[in-house]
């Protein structure tokens, strides 16, 4: 019986070669926008995070407490929420010395943790986005750069302090090739980022303004982890006004598979902010 299979296999592909057929490949998915919003750049045009329920969260320059403000903290990046928990990634002024992140609990307290730049480490505190797991929270800094920082996860990993303190780093994410001006990350899964880059040169990149894929070698556990960067799509450039666009926050909705990404619009429509929506399709 086995060798009438083998041979009804072999004349199969007999068959099929003379006939010119070949075997169908399925289609990888690709992103696909799905939709677009408008948001108010002052108050949204910074980032966004989808709840549990599938609302959004929002920051812009107006999103900064007057407290933080007080203490210095003028800049507010791209959030994320992990188990509930929202976090927020936060800079100072051109002289800074550290950076912050602020975690807000389901129950609305926030504890504060401060990062004291290491040395070469640029002020920037660009985004926060936390591992599927809770335990490690990855930012990363403005220009050139060849890394992606990566941090103890305030709260969620029992290696942080409970109310908030100092926040070392942990050994990074390194890039194999460099990326310019991310403005935001989410991970897909435990092996996988999308970020924004606001680069629009197309030295680095052939797409200008790109959305940005980071593969991870391995899932994050506090020891080095290489990165292989791919660009999938330029962000849309779309508006009634002409002048200079900003790609700005990413998120992905696990629970719905929707992709969003914020890009301000230019000139006298810079007080808006477009959210494009994507699926895998």
């Amino acid at each position: 019986m086995r060798r009438q299979l083998l041979a009804l296999a072999s004349l199969s592909g007999v068959v099929a070669v003379v006939a010119g057929t070949t075997p169908a490949v399925a289609a990888e998915p690709r992103w696909t926008e799905t939709g677009t919003a408008y948001v108010g750049t002052l108050g949204a045009g910074q980032g966004l995070a989808s709840r549990a329920d599938g609302s959004l969260l929002h920051r812009g320059l107006a999103s900064v407490p007057l407290t933080l403000r007080i203490k210095g903290w003028n800049h507010v990046g791209d959030p994320d929420i992990a188990q509930g928990h929202v976090f927020d990634a936060y800079q100072g002024p051109d002289t800074a010395t550290s950076k912050m992140f602020a975690v807000t609990t389901p129950a609305g307290k926030r504890y504060e943790y401060v990062h004291r730049l290491d040395p070469g480490e640029k002020l920037n505190n660009s985004f926060a986005t936390v591992s599927p797991d809770g335990r490690w929270l990855v930012s990363g800094e403005w220009g050139d750069q060849n890394r992606l920082q990566v941090f103890p996860a305030p709260l969620l990993n029992p290696s942080t302090p409970r109310t908030g303190g100092d926040l070392p780093q942990v050994p990074q994410i390194t890039l194999d090739k460099p990326v310019r001006d991310i403005q935001g990350c989410d991970f897909v899964n435990s092996t996988r980022l999308l970020c924004a880059s606001d680069d629009g040169s197309r030295t680095l990149f052939p797409e200008d303004r790109p959305l940005l894929q980071v593969d991870l070698e391995r899932a994050l556990d506090g020891g080095p982890v290489t990165g292989r960067v791919t660009s999938l799509f330029a962000l849309p450039q779309r508006s009634l006004c002409t002048g200079t666009y900003e790609a700005e926050g990413v998120d992905y909705d696990t629970a719905r598979g929707t992709l969003r990404a914020e890009v301000v619009q230019p000139g006298a429509c810079v007080v808006a902010t477009t959210v494009h929506s994507y699926e895998l399709r």
